[in-house]
């Protein structure tokens, strides 16, 4: 997925001197530190949908079990659903602060 844009946040000093201190103290901090590296990864919807046509593609080539198939052309319906109503959400917004 090399072409799939990512928003990052950048992490506050003090999330990461929190980490360093329980590392220092012998804690484990792995989740914190994945929590903090995750924080604002957002896939967009079009990237998504794109990685479950892919999968709807290969799921096709291989000859996987109908059911299986509609299961994942439904989990394209949601994503579509879902920006859709962001799409409508946004198109308020911009309208009422016109």
């Amino acid at each position: 997925m090399s072409g799939v844009k990512r928003k990052r946040n950048v992490s506050n000093v003090k999330q990461k001197l929190e980490i360093l201190q329980k590392l220092d103290n012998g804690e484990s901090a792995s989740t914190d530190a994945e929590d903090v590296l995750n924080e604002g990864n957002i896939i967009s919807h079009s990237a998504a949908l794109r990685s479950v046509e892919t999968f709807l593609d290969y799921m096709g080539q291989r000859g996987f079990d109908y059911g299986d198939i509609n299961a994942v052309r439904k989990i394209c319906v949601y994503i579509r659903q879902d920006m859709n109503k962001q799409q409508k959400q946004r198109r308020i917004k911009d309208f009422l602060k016109q």
